[in-house]
């Protein structure tokens, strides 16, 4: 029977009433008179299944890119539910055949990957028995509260130091020693203190006014109680501090008190202060050791002004994320009834968008000119925690519009090229829309998939700050002066009846840090490593089982004859429990794959930032490019991973097949993945970018009291750019979770089309399961030869 398309197929003999059907003339497509077929098609309804036809064997291929290899493929064939399109009666004599190509029914399909997935359950076993050794050995006080020299936190409930929640170095200065970057620890005694010292005080000077003695005792160790001992015994034996300056906290660390009048760094009024020792000494020694012990603190004083802004603005910034939400769904629910329109209105006011952001840094740039301080460069300026010094340069907002300039010049450039892609693509889009009308609870869906992403880095981080703190503190031998002894471990309770304070007269023992040398404390950084490693796992997992539950449910409606009748009830919920019934194993091989070349790749940037300080060269430059490949090597497998994810759904054959079954299948329709797949993507960026820049921009004005109208309802904050990158940032996930069904929808129904348009090729015996208003414009002319086949007779 001739097809139009040039191929041939050696068929069994039909039944007698087809043939004398087709002997009348009065065939027409799917086998029903022509007239009938017309009338149908004139009225916009679908024409039933064409009558059973069975071939036996191709002769040649459809399409000269090799039809013949398709027809001859392996017999899982697109799925449906079975509801319009039964098993076909066998033909005479017992061969058997098919009019269209069916899809196998769920029941169907067999677990794949099942080594995979023993393997996951066994890993997920383990993680589980990790963090439960985490949470048995780990401490999180050891982060939360500073440590004395005795290893003890300072202001922890139910402890000795309950009311003393600040830490006290005895001698600052010797802060400034290299020891203090070599093993994060002050080799000084540290003890917890209710309140910081607010003056200038010596031991010597103390020691003979009662009153000042017993403000003094604050600040000694809780040993110390003989007051009558002589002031040089005590200071030898390192029972009190020599001396006392002002200090504020800060961290919970005392630190001193610096202030700055007329250019000169004074602590307490003072520019020189006495040691205790009888020396005259000037206040920058003390800031110097101040900077030394304050290695991590300038970073915790920049984390705490920015929760204290969190505090103050939360509730607007969860009004901000609601906007965004709300913004988001309006548009996708507008997408699904108007989507030529709102591509157009999209892609108008992102332009819109980007002109108001050009003409907001000019208009800035231009009121700073003739400021003091605006000509500044930001590299002179350096490094700034208070980031709204920035905004007063005028670099500042050079550079800002010549990034946007630079944008929009590439979007309109990529505007103007597309424009015949992006008709195409609206088309696309809008067949998206009516699979997404026909499955709305795929909308709620990433909500899912959120959950059980917190879920996962809940765990992770949780599990990770107890190993952190699953370690014991370790002590060590410090000492000023040279010592065989220093820097090896010792017990604070054996120390002063060893051999060391009298080999070494001005050595200490002082806790160092958490370690341990115990088994599980040499295998700590492999559980951590671990931890890593299943973070990354469980995560791709989670997205993975996400998007081939979408695919599932999307590729449902495509392979549905009649639309939406022969759609299951609940597609998304069958896909979902497809998923993880048959395919959790593949889904698991999927996502091992792509965890490994992400654990490399934090491997490879863990090394180059050890690397930084060295100076060779070629270890730099290979480094690079091994971070160059990775990340390559990472965005394929992600782009293969995806539409592999679509083939297990629609299929359900084992990850391998079914990323061979799509990197084929793509690669023979490459042109077509080039110029529509990727033109939608584009689209969908532009929609993103649309909703975080108009929420962006409300969240700026608002929180820097630009709206006249809530101007006095806004917070005052310490660094304004902390909500409005939280909006940004939380803006741009709620934006992408919606629109990575609309991606995912496309992506599907993309695939599905191609490899529909690869087993099918229009004409009553094979029709095409595309919608006509997808089949008109991806298609064009390609449906001529089964239009001229409704016409026969």
């Amino acid at each position: 029977m001739g097809t139009g398309w040039g191929c041939h197929l050696a068929v069994s003999p039909p039944p007698s009433s087809l043939v004398s059907m087709a002997a009348s003339g009065s065939q027409g497509r799917g086998g029903f008179p022509a007239s009938l077929g017309r009338r149908w098609e004139s009225e916009g309804k679908t024409p039933p299944p064409p009558p059973v036809v069975f071939p036996t064997e191709p002769v040649c291929s459809p399409s000269p890119q090799g039809r013949r290899r398709n027809m001859t493929r392996s017999s899982k064939v697109p799925f449906t539910t079975g509801k319009s399109s039964p098993p076909p009666p066998k033909p005479p004599g017992g061969a058997g055949g098919r009019a269209h190509v069916p899809a196998p029914l769920p029941g169907h399909r067999g677990c794949t990957d099942v080594a995979c997935c023993i393997l996951l359950v066994l890993a997920i076993v383990g993680y589980v028995v990790v963090g439960v050794v985490a949470w048995t050995h780990g401490d999180p006080r050891k982060v939360i509260y500073p440590t004395d020299s005795r290893g003890q936190f300072c202001g922890h409930q139910g402890t000795a130091n309950e009311g003393k929640p600040f830490l006290f170095y005895f001698d600052i200065v010797k802060c400034a020693s290299p020891l203090v970057l070599l093993q994060f620890q002050c080799p000084t005694t540290q003890i917890c203190v209710s309140q910081c010292p607010d003056r200038y005080m010596t031991y010597l000077s103390a020691y003979s006014v009662p009153a000042n003695l017993q403000y003094y005792r604050q600040f000694c160790v809780p040993e110390f109680g003989d007051v009558s001992k002589a002031p040089t015994e005590v200071l030898r034996d390192k029972e009190c501090p020599a001396m006392l300056f002002p200090s504020t906290p800060l961290a919970r660390r005392c630190l001193p008190a610096i202030q700055a009048k007329k250019g000169v760094i004074m602590v307490g009024n003072e520019t020189t202060y006495d040691d205790g020792l009888g020396n005259r000494r000037n206040v920058t020694e003390l800031l110097e050791g101040a900077r030394k012990a304050n290695v991590v603190l300038e970073m915790r004083q920049l984390a705490m002004k920015i929760f204290e802004d969190y505090t103050v603005s939360w509730y607007w910034i969860i009004i901000g994320l609601v906007i965004a939400m709300v913004a988001s769904l309006i548009f996708i629910v507008l997408l699904r009834f108007l989507a030529g329109i709102m591509v157009w209105v999209m892609i108008v006011l992102v332009i819109l968008v980007l002109g108001y952001g050009i003409f907001h840094c000019y208009m800035e740039y231009a009121k700073l000119k003739g400021e003091a301080g605006s000509d500044v460069s930001l590299t002179d300026l350096g490094f700034q925690t208070d980031l709204r010094v920035y905004l007063h340069l005028r670099q500042t907002w050079l550079a800002f519009m010549i990034i946007l300039c630079v944008v929009e010049v590439i979007i309109i450039l990529l505007l103007i090229f597309l424009r015949k892609r992006i008709l195409i693509a609206i088309a696309l889009i809008k067949e998206a829309s009516r699979a997404v009308g026909h499955i709305m609870m795929s909308l709620l869906f990433p909500l899912c998939t959120f959950f059980l992403l917190c879920l996962c880095i809940a765990y992770w981080a949780s599990t990770a700050v107890f190993l952190s703190t699953s370690n014991e503190a370790v002590y060590k031998v410090f000492n000023e002066s040279a010592c065989q002894f220093s820097g090896q471990t010792c017990s604070p309770e054996k120390f002063n009846t060893s051999n060391v304070t009298k080999l070494c007269p001005d050595a200490q023992c002082l806790f160092a840090f958490y370690g341990g040398e115990t088994a599980y404390h040499k295998y700590l950084i492999v559980l951590q490593f671990f931890n890593v490693f299943m973070f990354f796992w469980l995560v791709n997992f989670v997205i993975a089982l996400g998007q081939v539950t979408l695919a599932g449910a999307f590729a449902s409606y495509y392979w549905a004859f009649k639309k939406p009748d022969d759609m299951p009830a609940f597609p998304l919920f069958s896909a979902f429990g497809r998923a993880l019934r048959y395919h959790t194993g593949s889904l698991a091989f999927g996502s091992l794959i792509l965890a490994i070349v992400q654990v490399i790749r934090v491997t490879l940037e863990y090394l180059d930032h050890r690397l930084k300080a060295a100076d060779n060269k070629f270890a730099k430059f290979l480094l690079g490019c091994l971070k160059c490949c990775f990340w390559c090597l990472e965005k394929f497998i992600k782009f293969l991973n995806r539409n592999a994810y679509i083939m297990i759904a629609v299929y359900g054959t084992n990850f391998c097949t079914s990323a061979r079954n799509a990197f084929f299948l793509l690669m023979r329709n490459i042109i077509r993945v080039a110029v529509l797949d990727k033109v939608t993507d584009f689209l969908f960026f532009l929609g993103k970018l649309l909703i975080v820049g108009s929420v962006g921009i409300l969240a700026f004005f608002f929180f820097t009291h630009r709206i006249k109208l809530v101007e006095d309802t806004a917070p005052s904050l310490n660094y304004y750019w902390v909500p409005i990158l939280t909006v940004i940032v939380g803006s741009y996930l709620i934006a992408h979770g919606f629109f990575s069904v609309y991606g995912m929808c496309v992506d599907t129904l993309f695939l599905c089309f191609c490899e529909d348009l690869e087993r099918n090729d229009g004409s009553p015996e094979r029709p095409y399961y595309m919608s006509p208003e997808l089949s008109a414009i991806l298609l064009k002319g390609t449906l001529e030869p089964s239009k001229n086949t409704d016409s026969q007779g």
